[in-house]
């Protein structure tokens, strides 16, 4: 198996950059690992890779360095044991509630004598019968890295609790969900998402644990890793496809060029149809 080099570089003291690509070609994660990034988050609770095309988005990660940070669903802990099996580094859990939902996950991501993750062996993280077993299954319980997600106010309530439990190396506060179910949907800049990194960053401290959330620049990254944040997630591909194309509009517009941009269209047709307010920060990702 290989090691996180998320996980090492958090118990080194050091921050760690993940990116998360949407997109399903392969090349797309050998290039991103090759570029050194230390994690890719790979999201399957809102898309609908398949675990057959997850495997070989991972395999393509594995030519260079970068971990592969798999999100199942919420409950979808035989899918997670799946995901390890065929060699991610990380499990992200959305939606965690409680203490007692975060030591479910961890019983399905470690081996016995800490949980009772199923063995088998023949993927790719041992890899493919390739290992001596008792080593192996003490290594992938020692490595595998386990983030909880708290995307609710009643999981906040919950946070240090859930930060206490065996296992649970990062709580990630969500804040896309989170402001939604607020009632502040995207609305980043709220008092009640400050006060939410508050209350995880201290929650983590408290339990000795990590924690991270999503960024969108340097200078609320700083902000962050100021309050104690090391597990810190920038990016999509997707998103960085369409600045790019739209960074190419603006350029050739003024040449004669002309689009006809369905996306623009449909987004201003939206805002007149529902009269919404424009967020002050549209993602948290950006």
């Amino acid at each position: 198996m290989r090691f996180s080099r998320v996980k090492a570089k958090l118990r080194r003291g050091e921050p760690a950059l993940i990116t998360c690509c949407h997109l399903i070609d392969p090349c797309v994660y050998e290039l991103t690992s090759l570029l050194g990034f230390d994690g890719i988050w790979l999201d399957l609770e809102h898309h609908s890779t398949s675990d057959e095309t997850a495997s070989h988005l991972m395999r393509a990660a594995r030519v260079g360095v970068s971990d592969i940070i798999a999100r199942p669903a919420k409950g979808e802990y035989m899918r997670m044991a799946r995901l390890l099996e065929a060699g991610a580094q990380g499990i992200m859990y959305p939606r965690c509630e409680s203490a007692e939902e975060a030591a479910e996950v961890v019983r399905w991501a470690k081996f016995a004598p800490q949980g009772e993750r199923g063995v088998d062996g023949a993927n790719g993280d041992a890899p493919y019968c390739g290992m001596p077993m008792p080593p192996y299954l003490q290594a992938a319980n020692e490595h595998t890295l386990i983030i909880v997600q708290l995307e609710s106010l009643q999981a906040l309530d919950q946070a240090e609790a859930i930060a206490r439990v065996p296992g649970v190396d990062v709580l990630m506060l969500g804040p896309g969900d989170l402001s939604v179910l607020s009632g502040i949907p995207y609305q980043f800049d709220h008092p009640i998402i400050s006060d939410a990194l508050r209350r995880t960053a201290a929650a983590a401290k408290s339990a000795g644990k990590w924690w991270g959330t999503v960024t969108g620049t340097p200078e609320h990254t700083q902000m962050l890793m100021d309050l104690g944040a090391t597990f810190l997630c920038h990016g999509a591909d997707i998103l960085m496809v369409k600045k790019g194309l739209e960074h190419i509009q603006e350029r050739y517009a003024p040449l004669g060029f002309t689009f006809e941009n369905r996306i623009a269209a449909e987004a201003a047709e939206l805002a007149r149809t529902f009269s919404t307010p424009t967020p002050r920060n549209t993602s948290p990702n950006s």
